[in-house]
């Protein structure tokens, strides 16, 4: 395995390196900088203009502005950030483990039901059952999450204003959370997370339960499976360990990919619940044209796929024998 990690690592270097070039230059082409709403200010004279421009180094050439970027990032802080003046990775990191937290109940929910509502419906092929989840998670698929995200929230305050029960609908904490004990503290965060956790967990599961269908009914249509039950297998050892074991294999193999997920947070239904995770830091950026804070989270999530797809071949290798590292 060690080598295959190096060898990993060795490869990484230039898809690095080109990934850098393109996110930063790709992200300079945008119209304007981070001081164009200064520039039209006419309270804000010429000098004061630049030496901001000064101060935020835009009056570098870009190669040069490019070549300072790459040093932050070997020290580890991704840059500076133009609105918050203080290191990316400092600002980022906060937002990053709110939107892991939400983003691991989701998955939670996510996998919890997705896979069994997909072997369900193979096992159960075109049964009522079968019929029944097929017309909801279509529905669900036809609705973006936050406009679900919405309808939800609707649904939650006519409940509240019902029956008076304190469900938390917005943010990550109460506001006596502060004064709260530690497990306190825990549970009110973790309070906060359910709901957008479980809905958004519930809308993801439409797309992998197909999936998850489609795949196992066709290893189940495969010879060695009815060579299995011909020899006598019991019927939950049949879709189990031997049909389910194989279907998943091309589930493993995309767990790479949704590494970067973890970090990147749950889209807009942050926004919807005024959850404090990526997202909304990140169309705060993108409104003010902060360079240096988009271009360091987009190269962080870069750096994850590269890790994830290795990650990948590795529990491929595990539930796959038939691969080998080597």
């Amino acid at each position: 395995m060690l080598p295959f990690l190096l060898r990993r690592l060795v490869q990484a270097v230039p898809t690095l390196l080109l990934s850098s070039l393109l996110i930063f230059f790709v992200i300079s082409l945008a119209p304007g900088d981070f001081l164009t709403p200064a520039k039209l200010n006419p309270n804000i004279s010429a000098q004061q203009l630049d030496n901001l421009t000064r101060n935020f180094g835009l009056d570098k050439p870009l190669v040069q502005q490019y070549l300072l970027w790459m040093r932050n990032i070997l020290h580890g802080d991704f840059g500076l950030s133009f609105s918050f003046q203080a290191p990316v990775l400092q600002i980022m990191w906060p937002r990053i483990v709110n939107s892991l937290w939400l983003v691991l109940v989701i998955t939670v929910v996510f996998y919890g039901l997705a896979i069994p509502i997909g072997v369900f419906g193979a096992v159960r092929q075109n049964s009522l059952g079968d019929r029944s989840v097929n017309v909801f998670m279509y529905f669900l698929l036809g609705f973006p999450s936050f406009f679900l995200a919405l309808i939800a929230l609707y649904f939650l305050l006519q409940i509240i204003f019902a029956t008076h029960w304190a469900i938390p609908i917005g943010g990550m904490t109460s506001p006596d959370h502060a004064s709260m004990s530690a497990g306190g503290k825990v549970w009110d965060v973790f309070k906060h997370l359910l709901v957008p956790g479980i809905l958004l967990g519930i809308h993801q599961t439409a797309g992998l339960s197909r999936y998850v269908r489609a795949l196992m009914l066709e290893v189940m249509n495969s010879d060695y499976i009815r060579t299995a039950r011909a020899k006598g297998v019991s019927e939950s050892s049949a879709i189990w360990k031997h049909t389910f074991r194989n279907a998943i294999l091309p589930i493993v193999a995309g767990i790479g990919g949704e590494l970067p997920g973890l970090i990147s947070g749950a889209g807009f239904i942050e926004v919807v619940f005024a959850y404090p995770g990526i997202t909304p830091m990140l169309l705060d950026a993108l409104n003010a044209q902060d360079l240096y804070l988009i271009a360091g989270f987009t190269m962080m999530t870069t750096i994850l796929l590269i890790a994830g797809n290795a990650i990948s071949d590795i529990l491929l290798a595990f539930v796959d024998p038939r691969v080998k590292l080597g």
